[in-house]
């Protein structure tokens, strides 16, 4: 939602979810002061921030996320290093795959990952979405037919 470009943002946009709804919902529903949002949303997705920020510095060094990482740092950083996801994420991905497959698609884009969260349906970007009074079906619909 943090990138109006993405289709994603822009079907939820015209379907009357915009950021900062989304945030105020976020932070109504987890009782979470906006600073903390991305933490959270991370760790909705599964990825345990503190778990991350051990590893990091058991591989880096004390520190090394206090600092900007330099580029062979930063390489190394995404070099494939195992996150865990949670079940539900799992899930999602899994689904985004299938929306993808389904519709003969080479690639999962944010409007996969977008079907995947509304067909599992039970997490909180579900509820977010169901809250601003979003009507699910057709979402997925207009969500589809952009997609193709």
């Amino acid at each position: 939602m943090r990138q109006p470009e993405m289709l994603s943002a822009r079907v939820l946009n015209d379907h009357g979810l915009d950021h900062g709804h989304a945030i105020a919902t976020v932070t109504r529903l987890l009782g979470t002061p906006a600073g903390d949002l991305d933490a959270d949303a991370l760790e909705a997705i599964g990825i345990d921030l503190s778990s991350v920020r051990e590893k990091v510095e058991a591989a880096f060094g004390p520190g090394a996320l206090d600092r900007p990482p330099s580029r062979d740092r930063r390489r190394a950083l995404l070099s494939g290093r195992h996150i865990p996801f949670t079940s539900r994420a799992k899930k999602v991905l899994e689904l985004s795959l299938r929306e993808a497959l389904a519709m003969k698609h080479k690639d999962i884009r944010d409007g996969h990952i977008l079907l995947g969260l509304l067909r599992e349906g039970e997490g909180l970007g579900v509820r977010v979405m169901t809250d601003a009074g979003i009507d699910l079906t057709a979402l997925r619909a207009a969500l589809r037919a952009r997609l193709t």
